[in-house]
């Protein structure tokens, strides 16, 4: 066995440690992503090998908390591939339109930056005050952050730029007021939004939505997971309903290729097949 092969072994044995000891299942997570986080853990933690990592991370929960930001991935931005937003605007808003109310699925928000670009999106589309946007997550630390609404004021200039190539009606900045080199975004917008601990490899579907938003999540997936990931978007869905994923994700090698149909297949919005 050569080094690789070992540590992928320990890694497993670490990811199996942490569905027995505190009920996070990683398991099916892409190894390939996982080796290259796990390193920074054991670098930041001060971790030798990864039975170290595994020994502290078993008898510290607290700093279990905090390695869950090397687990999860939160990398995200306001309107981020603003195709994929404009896209929304034109394709799935008038048909959500014809429904007395909608409601979303955010799944894998991260720190919530796609769910504040949605609740602008549909507030200026006239939607936003008969919608309900479910925010998921795994991470605490993260879903803390979504539901606080506040980011860094150096973001804000790419946030902006975003939000006007996605169609934005007017600036960003009537959202968001700013304060100690923070932006809050509009507490109004959030009246709408349901902020949810939600695993993708675990838990099951809990309400019927008109379109889920699931953005570059999946890539850190295996196949198996992905395709449990996606039978979850599936029996959310209504009839017909919207399915979005990231730009370098997609359905057509997986169990459920045939249960889509491309709406706009550049910017990777999928309806569900009559």
């Amino acid at each position: 066995m050569n080094e690789l092969e070992l540590f992928d072994l320990e890694l497993r044995l670490l990811l199996e440690a942490i569905y027995q000891r505190y009920h996070y299942d990683f398991r099916q997570y892409a190894l390939s992503s996982l080796r290259r986080r796990v390193r920074h853990a054991m670098n930041r933690f001060g971790c030798d090998n990864l039975l170290q990592l595994q020994h502290r991370l078993m008898r510290e929960p607290d700093l279990f908390a905090q390695a869950m930001q090397f687990f999860t991935v939160q990398v995200s931005e306001m309107f981020r591939d603003p195709a994929y937003f404009r896209v929304l605007r034109e394709q799935a808003v008038p048909v959500l339109r014809t429904y007395p109310s909608i409601k979303l699925w955010v799944a894998g928000c991260s720190t919530g930056e796609e769910v504040w670009s949605l609740a602008i999106l549909l507030r200026e589309e006239g939607l936003l005050e008969r919608s309900i946007i479910y925010a998921t997550d795994i991470n605490p630390d993260a879903l803390g952050t979504a539901e606080a609404g506040v980011y860094d004021i150096d973001r804000l200039a790419q946030f902006s730029r975003n939000y006007l190539q996605a169609g934005g009606r007017g600036s960003l900045s009537d959202y968001y007021s700013t304060a100690y080199n923070g932006a809050a975004f509009d507490r109004s917008l959030k009246q709408s939004v349901v902020f949810a601990d939600h695993s993708l490899a675990t838990d099951t579907v809990f309400s019927e939505v008109h379109l889920v938003s699931c953005r570059n999540v999946l890539i850190y997936f295996n196949r198996a997971l992905q395709d449990r990931a996606v039978g979850l978007f599936h029996d959310a869905l209504v009839h017909r309903g919207f399915l979005g994923l990231g730009s370098k994700e997609s359905l057509q090698f997986g169990a459920y290729a045939q249960a889509f149909e491309a709406c706009v297949r550049e910017q990777r919005l999928y309806r569900k097949a009559a």
